[in-house]
């Protein structure tokens, strides 16, 4: 079953004090990270076997190994009975053609340019043909390997097997490892094909048993406090939308405690949150979104996505995704969705099913943001990497859509340099045949606060994808926007139950994530940033979850069935992102194709800077221990900013769901990453003022 990345999922505030302690101890390897990849394939290359496996017909299919396997404890091999599903990838004909014809057509000084590839031509000259697809096929089927399917135009080759049969096929052995506290299945060393199949195998996924995983996230729920251990998801839940508050911030407040001695006591003042005990909060609605970045004017002038087709890949299914959608809809006074405007196409059948919060937030929030256009809801049979990257090929072979959203990732850590180029191969062919493929950045900034290691999230990180960020947004009473930062939220534990904390608890840090890619350089579109690497994200929206989006879901059990959530997360600024960029399509008048190499040379009126914001009432606070002794805290320890900025929106949070519990939220911290003028890797090149952003495009849509 898909993960979700969620704080009930994950604990990660529970976990936070292990992972800091932990640290240290990965540092190091953060250092070490992008050559990792190297020399993983040197010693592999340079080994005994693998010189004998030269030496004679097969080939070893190299940096096909998962990273983490030169790190992670090993716990023993895996099951040799187990059944799993490997996908080989077949090598396409005439690659280096295929790459330079991706650059050229995003060239507006090339003869090229915008002139997208057609199925017919791809098949003919790029694809693998049918008879290499069958040389595989035997190959497979000798080595006791049942095969249940050959992917469009004979890209791939799925086939099943044990265990057993997978190690003696791909010469391998395939043990579990403890990966970030997880059991994880994958090969340690590259596979290796003998016989005539050798030369014509690109990659093969499945080997390892990594998931995708969604950055979808609600405000903290489990308390890491020594004096309560909550398990509750007690998330921003309501049964009428309207009950959800757009006024988020309500001015400076003071807050005193006292415990049930005489000492200590402790006062703190700054910031408030609206958090009213037994109400949802805060929370925004599409009418709020649609006003403050003035997407009204677009759809006045008719530009809502009409003619358009976004194609969102998930897994899993959601049983009750059409009810609550149109429950959605309905409520918002957005068109219903139809059979005419919404089909839903499983690639493979889905294997899990349930209630899915990340099914209804694309799906809602795409509806939201593109009212006019048509939506594919493309369910992979699970979050397996190899179906996941199925679905993404069929999506765009297909010609299903002109945008790909894909509010998905996992850290570049965690997968091979195989698995990582595949999928930027299928954002490169998506791209030649103008289709947009846009992912989140991911919820945890550098990623250093989970693992030790500095990385970014793929396929985000990928050249011909997009990468979208996220931001926290504050409304004026008119729906304008207030202010935007980039989304970093740290939250300290003031009092809990009665416990008052001194001094204060650093209970987390979620954030957008960004930075420099470890295996893909910079791409042309890129020229002006830093570094020579590929730089994340490009573009942001919002994604904070103290003003996060609502969405309308089906939970089981409860009465009504039908409940609202507000949630946050670059799951919730991708799909908005993707709606924005099936408008600017219609508006162009023509397929505009990956957005990213555009962002960069638009007019400051269309893309709005994200830049740092400070508060003069951010919180401070004074403990007074005994009569004679009183501490004072300062805003900048209260925030516990992770980078030590000064720089930060400070509140204070009376958690609606447990009595005397009060937190300092933070926001604008983030991990090493840094908000500043400019192009930056927390928030990208800032966030899309729909109207200008959309309206650029009719400038350039005579190709």
């Amino acid at each position: 079953m898909l993960c979700y990345y969620t704080a009930e999922d994950i604990s990660l505030e529970t976990k936070l004090v292990n992972y800091r302690q932990k640290r240290n101890s990965f540092l190091p390897c953060a250092n070490l990270f992008k050559t990792i990849y190297t020399l993983a394939v040197m010693v592999l290359l340079m080994s005994p076997v693998s010189l004998l496996w030269a030496t004679s017909s097969g080939q070893l299919i190299v940096r096909n190994t998962p990273t983490f396997v030169q790190q992670a404890k090993k716990l023993g091999p895996e099951d040799a009975s187990m059944v799993i599903e490997v996908t080989v990838w077949l090598n396409l004909h005439n690659r280096a053609e295929l790459d330079g014809l991706a650059q050229s057509l995003y060239n507006p000084t090339s003869g090229h340019y915008r002139q997208w590839l057609k199925r017919s031509d791809f098949s003919a000259k790029f694809a693998p043909t049918a008879q290499e697809a069958a040389t595989v096929q035997q190959f497979l089927a000798t080595h006791n390997l049942q095969v249940s399917k050959v992917g469009p135009d004979n890209m791939f080759v799925n086939a099943r097997g044990t265990i057993a049969n997978i190690q003696n096929a791909f010469h391998v052995q395939i043990n579990r490892y403890l990966v970030n506290g997880n059991v994880q299945r994958a090969n340690s060393s590259d596979p290796y094909i003998a016989g005539s199949a050798a030369s014509l195998v690109r990659t093969v996924s499945g080997l390892d048993d990594m998931q995708f995983v969604h950055p979808l996230v609600t405000r903290p729920t489990n308390l890491p406090s020594p004096k309560t251990a909550l398990q509750t998801r007690a998330e921003s839940m309501s049964a009428d939308p309207n009950f959800f508050t757009s006024h988020c911030f309500t001015g400076p407040k003071t807050e005193t405690f006292t415990t049930g001695g005489t000492y200590p006591t402790a006062t703190y003042n700054g910031n408030g949150y609206y958090s009213p005990p037994n109400e949802p909060g805060c929370g925004y609605t599409p009418p709020e979104i649609q006003t403050a970045y003035n997407l009204t004017s677009l759809y006045k002038e008719g530009f809502d996505g009409t003619g358009q087709t976004i194609v969102i890949i998930d897994a899993c299914g959601s049983p009750s995704i059409l009810d609550d959608a149109n429950g959605f809809a309905t409520n918002f006074g957005l068109p219903p969705l139809t059979a005419a405007n919404f089909s839903v196409i499983e690639y493979p059948p889905a294997q899990c099913a349930g209630p899915n919060d990340e099914i209804n937030l694309d799906v809602e929030w795409a509806h939201a943001i593109a009212p006019g256009a048509k939506i594919v809801l493309l369910i992979a049979g699970s979050g397996y990497t190899s179906q996941i990257d199925e679905a993404e090929y069929f999506a765009a072979i297909s010609g299903l859509g002109n945008v790909i959203s894909g509010s998905y990732g996992l850290p570049e850590f965690f997968l091979s340099l195989a698995e990582l180029e595949n999928e930027n191969l299928l954002n490169e062919i998506a791209a030649v045949f103008g289709v947009a493929a846009n992912f989140a950045s991911g919820d945890y900034g550098d990623y250093s606060v989970i693992f030790g290691p500095t990385s970014v999230s793929a396929p985000a990180d990928s050249p011909y994808a997009t990468a979208v960020g996220g931001v926290s947004v504050a409304l004026n009473a008119n729906n304008t926007v207030a202010f935007q930062t980039g989304w970093g939220n740290n939250a300290t534990i003031l009092r809990d139950a009665g416990y008052l904390y001194d001094p204060p608890f650093a209970s987390g840090f979620r954030g957008s994530g960004g930075g420099e890619s470890a295996v893909f350089p910079k791409p042309p579109y890129q020229n002006s940033l830093p570094g020579t690497q590929r730089q994340l994200p490009d573009i942001s929206w919002l994604a904070d979850p103290f003003t996060g989006g609502v969405i309308l879901i089906t939970q089981p059990g409860q009465f009504p069935p039908q409940a609202w959530y507000a949630v946050g997360g670059t799951s919730l600024a991708c799909p908005m992102f993707s709606a924005l960029w099936a408008i600017a399509n219609q508006e162009a008048g023509l397929p505009l194709g990956q957005a990213a190499p555009y962002l960069y040379s638009m007019p400051a009126s269309a893309i709005t800077d994200v830049v740092p914001v400070t508060s003069a009432n951010n919180v401070t606070g004074t403990i007074k221990e005994s009569s004679t002794t009183t501490s004072q805290s300062s805003a900048a320890s209260l925030a516990q900013p992770l980078d030590g900025t000064t720089k930060f929106y400070s509140f204070l949070w009376d958690y609606p769901w447990i009595e005397d519990t009060t937190f300092v939220a933070t926001l604008g911290t983030d991990s090493s990453l840094t908000i500043t003028p400019g192009w930056d890797n927390v928030t990208g090149l800032g966030t899309p003022n729909a109207k200008s952003f959309a309206d650029y495009f009719s400038l350039i849509g005579i190709p």
